[in-house]
């Protein structure tokens, strides 16, 4: 019953040790690969805006995967992201289409603008 109740409170505990596993995991990787992964899911936490835990983790696994499938290879760190960093860190993000943080600004907005009366097909004079 407590481990419920500290669930509730502070998000699934399992959540949390998969994502520590995948971070020793970014940790055991060399460098370069290290710090391009490293940057890459720091991107990834504010970019992606993902409130679900399961995505979350769920994504950080698979970009722990790929990190390390390309030191298996020796594929190098711009082999893998390209010329735009930025842009293959969105675009990994996108795949990944939980719950984000913006999710409930957007209904906040949609609620405000049809409280004020601008629902939609209401024209104004």
């Amino acid at each position: 019953m407590a481990a419920k109740w500290i669930e509730t409170l502070v998000g699934s505990l399992d959540q949390k040790k998969q994502y520590k596993r995948h971070m020793a995991r970014m940790e055991a990787l060399p460098e370069p690969h290290r710090s391009a992964a490293k940057a890459l899911q720091r991107y990834f936490m504010y970019q992606g805006g993902i409130v679900d835990g399961n995505t979350l983790v769920a994504m950080l696994g698979d970009s722990v995967d790929l990190w390390e499938r390309a030191v298996a290879d020796d594929t190098p760190v711009r082999a893998i992201v390209g010329d735009d960093p930025v842009e293959f860190a969105e675009t990994f993000v996108q795949a990944y289409s939980g719950r984000q943080w913006i999710d409930k600004e957007r209904e906040r907005l949609r609620k405000a603008i049809d409280a004020a009366g601008g629902h939609s097909g209401e024209e104004h004079s």
